[in-house]
């Protein structure tokens, strides 16, 4: 269709070969990203290494990409990684980015609920208090 707009026309008009092994490892490493951002909810020490990990890659996928773009022909067909880095930027970095919001949120979530606990057991703390006092 030629006036068909939304996300999946980008994908279909975008210069990316969705066969080519590269690409197909970035969505399966990104799936599995997530998959582990899902399961690290439950494990609090092993969420912030999964933290600290994509965090660290983000922060290097400049020289990521510069290894790439030089070592181009080993892995794939296009030369994805050019020097504005926008490919590793939308590719790489940000999907990894939103696993860490995800991780941040799920954090301030946490700690509200901790001090909404605080603050209940602070309110019946103070009730027994003044029932003992009364008393």
């Amino acid at each position: 269709m030629e006036g068909e707009s939304g996300l999946w026309a980008l994908f279909q008009r975008a210069p990316v070969d969705w066969t080519e092994p590269l690409v197909i490892g970035l969505l399966v490493f990104h799936v599995l990203c997530f998959v582990i951002t899902i399961i690290s909810f439950k494990f609090y020490k092993f969420q912030i290494v999964h933290f600290l990990i994509m965090v660290a890659l983000v922060s290097s996928a400049e020289y990521i990409n510069e290894y790439a773009a030089l070592n181009l022909n080993k892995y794939s067909k296009q030369q994805y990684f050019d020097s504005s880095g926008m490919f590793i930027s939308l590719a790489f970095s940000a999907p990894l980015l939103c696993n860490t919001i995800i991780i941040v949120v799920h954090w301030v979530y946490k700690t509200l609920c901790v001090m909404t606990e605080l603050k209940t057991l602070q309110k019946k703390r103070k009730s027994a208090r003044e029932k003992k006092k009364e008393n």
